[in-house]
């Protein structure tokens, strides 16, 4: 399995987030399993954004959860994260993940 996060790398504050995984090696709605959205903020540790059941049901971190959607492109095998009105304190390199499996990252940016 393989996962592969792609986005801008820069954003501006009070604008919207669209990154994308693309997940290879196995269908993201024939196997069982939940595919989830992880950030790291410079400095900080790992904070859990969000998820995706392989049957498109979704779970999201409480403090995230109003400026937060993911959803799932079956037939492009790939999950969306969006978050809205961003602030700098955003900013952080995002994962994908999956069963043990990772993404190599994408860094985020929020800055005018």
């Amino acid at each position: 399995v393989q996962l592969q996060e792609s986005g801008p790398g820069l954003v501006q504050p009070s604008q919207t987030l669209s990154l994308t995984c693309t997940v290879s090696g196995e269908s993201i709605a024939t196997t069982y399993y939940t595919s989830h959205w992880i950030r790291q903020s410079p400095g900080k540790g790992l904070e859990w954004i969000g998820s995706v059941t392989y049957s498109g049901s979704t779970s999201y971190s409480p403090s995230l959860k109003s400026r937060t959607s993911i959803s799932r492109d079956t037939s492009k095998n790939r999950i969306t994260l969006q978050l809205n009105s961003l602030t700098p304190e955003d900013t952080a390199v995002y994962y994908c993940y999956r069963r043990g499996f990772w993404g190599q990252g994408t860094q985020v940016t929020v800055s005018s």
